[in-house]
């Protein structure tokens, strides 16, 4: 068959398909996933839901097989509701949005108010998935570097939002990677100081030392403000796979024209709803987690390491001459931490008493030796 020959086969390679051009050499996104002893490097909780909670989960997945062959609530506005419960503040369904995963809720928000020739505004450094949510609605992606200790203040805001004009402001906090925090009422000064969309995420609110100073007391004043969490962390619930947003009702609507038809499953649906009216249960270890979490920047400041100061349930720390030789290092002694952020940084989450033991067991030596961290 002539014309034939020039046809790839099965052989054909990721550099053969015609990719968009701002994906060609791009790799997929994902914290390195090893079988490790210790896993202290995607922030998860490390306590699992317990045997009543997963029982009653399974029967309500059970229950759930008898109409499987049926399409979910697509508005998932039971879940919704008991979601506004759990936040409080006076809200009802109407200001929450729900996704599978707060990945989810930000594509979502750069879906309905980026896309082209419109721009999202961030702070460096800041949660590695930003860019790629911008990149994938085809959103200009712009970054400004926070103060010398990670922080931010309304001037800087107000200073970056002037210079570059941007369609969504996104702040962090606490900020991922580094655990800073950003005061509600810097946030409360940024939104009676700008005109863009304002999503603060808040997917590790719970975790820090007074989890009830959140901006969703802003949202009956600002329109435009969206606050957005996530079930994976606090409530240990990362394989569920479910996010959401608190924000107006014509926010949420916005999120309504974008979504895909039936994007979160009954299972997912079922599985949430079980978690929160567990909310005291599933809640139980946060504390204990901010303790360890606390405790465990005191140690490496008496180790000699630079601690950013982290409200959250993980720590950046450092500063490492060579750190992906640690993190090899770390890792070849069965405990998995994370390399991101600032160059001579690494990342880890609190774990359990053992593991955080296991971890100071692994890094102890390491650090001991001349030259390993920078003083």
């Amino acid at each position: 068959m002539s014309g034939t020959a020039d046809i790839p086969g099965p052989s054909l390679t990721l550099g053969e398909l015609p990719l968009r051009p701002e994906l060609v050499g791009a790799e997929p996104y994902g914290a390195p996933q090893f079988d490790v002893p210790v896993r202290l490097n995607t922030n998860e909780n490390p306590y699992p839901p317990s045997a009543r909670v997963r029982a009653h989960m399974a029967r309500q997945i059970e229950r759930l097989t008898g109409s499987i062959n049926r399409y979910p609530d697509r508005e998932a506005l039971a879940l919704r509701a008991d979601l506004a419960a759990y936040l409080g503040f006076g809200l009802d369904s109407s200001n929450i949005w729900a996704a599978n995963g707060s990945n989810e809720v930000m594509t979502h928000i750069l879906q309905a108010f980026g896309g082209p020739g419109r721009t999202v505004l961030s702070f460096a450094p800041a949660y590695s998935m930003y860019p790629e949510y911008a990149r994938n609605t085809h959103t200009r992606y712009v970054t400004v570097p926070r103060r010398s200790d990670y922080t931010l203040d309304a001037d800087l805001v107000a200073a970056a939002v002037d210079e570059h004009e941007p369609d969504v402001l996104l702040v962090t906090t606490p900020n991922n990677p580094t655990g800073t925090i950003t005061p509600v009422k810097v946030i409360e000064e940024i939104c009676e100081r700008v005109a863009c969309v304002v999503v603060v995420d808040e997917a590790y609110q719970e975790f820090t030392e007074v989890p009830e100073d959140s901006s969703l007391a802003l949202l009956a004043r600002f329109g435009r403000l969206i606050v957005s969490r996530t079930m994976s962390k606090a409530f240990a619930l990362a394989g569920g796979r479910v996010g959401y947003l608190a924000a107006a009702p014509a926010v949420v609507d916005a999120c309504r024209i974008v979504r895909l038809p039936y994007h979160m499953s009954a299972q997912t649906q079922a599985i949430a709803r079980v978690a929160l009216a567990h909310k005291g249960e599933m809640l139980a270890q946060v504390l204990a987690l901010r303790e360890e979490c606390q405790e465990l920047q005191e140690w490496m400041r008496r180790a000699g390491l630079e601690v950013v100061p982290s409200q959250s349930n993980f720590i950046l720390f450092g500063r490492f001459a060579d750190r992906h030789a640690v993190w090899q290092e770390v890792l070849d002694a069965g405990v998995l931490v994370r390399e991101v952020g600032p160059e001579g940084f690494l990342r880890l989450n609190a774990g359990t008493p053992d593991e955080m033991k296991a971890f100071r067991e692994a890094i102890s030596p390491i650090i001991a030796r001349p030259g390993v961290v920078i003083r």
